[in-house]
């Protein structure tokens, strides 16, 4: 999965909408707009994904502005579809503690996003997460994926089941009827230990712990028309980190005597410039 920095005039993906259940479908939020209702609290999210797309081993979206090419059928189609199985291992929202808190997203990255703009996503939550964790949960996500999805949609809860060990690592929505995802590390290809890499973002989180490298058995989602399966593909388990205090502050509004000031000014060398009456 692809990290974004460049398309500031951000349009964000869920809102406190996600408390009450409604649905975000083709929905475009300007940052300013997503994260107002949750400024007023200071949150923390500390999370780890289990992760699969359709790219090849490692995801090349990370280093380029549109996915790996596929061929079907002697037509090539760049796409990068995904899963996100996250587990939230601390952080709070207000007085809200977020940890255990699972949620799902999946989705594609479409052709091409060097715009900031990106295809579909679907976000579910299990339904052990409280109203108070989805705010916590909607005011990270709205700081960590800084892109505008043309379309964004919320789906019923289904339960999440969320397993890692160092060598194969199984996350399943609705119990792998509506999607799937299963990674695990090759036994004797490199090292004893897992392969990482560090130095590397992950979209707009300001930290995470590496990317440990998984190809997956089954990248799936199963239901409705953007279905799809790979096998074989892309897979990374990540730690990210993020905080209400990693969000840049809003610059300072200039006092209105220096706006008096300045547009004073400019009407002034306007004139001088076109020799003004």
């Amino acid at each position: 999965m692809r990290r974004f920095e460049a398309w500031k005039p951000l349009a964000v993906l869920v809102c406190l909408l996600a408390v009450a259940g409604m649905p975000l479908a083709p929905l475009t939020v300007h940052a300013e707009e997503a994260t107002g209702a949750a400024e007023a609290a200071q949150w923390s999210l500390n999370a780890t994904a289990i992760e699969s797309c359709s790219c090849p081993m490692f995801c090349t979206c990370y280093f380029s502005d549109h996915p790996a090419g596929h061929n079907h059928e002697g037509e090539m189609e760049h796409y990068c579809r995904f899963n996100m199985a996250y587990k939230v291992n601390g952080g709070h929202h207000g007085e809200v503690d977020l940890t255990g808190a699972k949620f799902w997203i999946a989705g594609d990255l479409g052709d091409h996003y060097g715009d900031g703009e990106t295809d579909w996503a679907v976000l579910t939550f299990d339904p052990a997460v409280s109203e108070g964790q989805r705010a916590g949960i909607a005011a990270a996500l709205g700081q960590v994926f800084p892109v505008k999805w043309k379309s964004f949609t919320i789906a019923e809860d289904a339960e999440i089941e969320w397993e890692a060990t160092p060598e194969r690592a199984v996350g399943r929505l609705a119990g792998g009827k509506a999607a799937e995802v299963v990674l695990t590390t090759p036994a004797g290809r490199n090292t004893d230990e897992p392969v990482v890499i560090h130095n590397l973002k992950y979209w707009a989180a300001p930290r995470n712990d590496g990317f440990v490298l998984m190809p997956n058995e089954v990248n799936a989602y199963r239901l409705g028309d953007k279905a799809f399966e790979t096998r074989n593909t892309n897979g990374f388990m990540v730690t990210i980190d993020v905080s209400s205090a990693d969000a840049a502050p809003a610059a300072p509004a200039a006092p209105a005597a220096d706006h008096a000031h300045g547009a004073a000014h400019g009407a002034a060398h306007g004139a001088h410039a076109g020799g003004g009456e």
